[in-house]
């Protein structure tokens, strides 16, 4: 159960997490978060996983940069705005980009927003992401000469 925390130390806290996620998600393929910002049971979705929990969560982005070192030659998150959408949420709005390691070197590229929910003790305990396409429509991508 989380620790419910002051208005204004609240506040704070939902800036430090506006601040960590700026810093960390343009690297985020390139070297680990932070993840002192997150609950131990966050939850987690986009359009093709779900899960809770800590672990799993440190799982999902030592698994994207293990791929995407593997698999890309280059590849980034672009980072457009993070931003309070409420005063429990955080937008960040991004974009995916990168050239697959095949001989047509086919790009990768779409668009997305994150919405965290920040829990009673200001720690985030929900990440969603929403894609601008489908992850048959990303996959297609993978066939066209770049």
């Amino acid at each position: 159960m989380s620790q419910q925390v002051s208005e204004l130390e609240y506040a704070a806290k939902l800036e430090q997490a506006i601040a960590v996620l700026k810093q960390d998600l343009p690297t985020l393929f390139a070297q680990d978060i932070s993840y002192d910002i997150y609950s131990q049971d966050i939850f987690f979705r986009d359009p093709v996983n779900t899960f809770q929990g800590k672990f799993n969560y440190r799982i999902i982005f030592w698994t994207l940069r293990f791929h995407g070192r593997l698999f890309f030659t280059e590849l980034y998150f672009d980072v457009h705005h993070v931003f309070p959408a409420s005063e429990n949420t955080i937008r960040a709005e991004w974009t995916v980009r990168g050239t697959l390691r095949l001989p047509w070197k086919p790009k990768l590229l779409f668009n997305g927003y994150s919405i965290y929910t920040l829990n009673a003790g200001a720690l985030i305990d929900h990440h969603i992401d929403t894609w601008d396409r489908s992850p048959q429509e990303i996959l297609a991508q993978f066939w066209q000469k770049g």
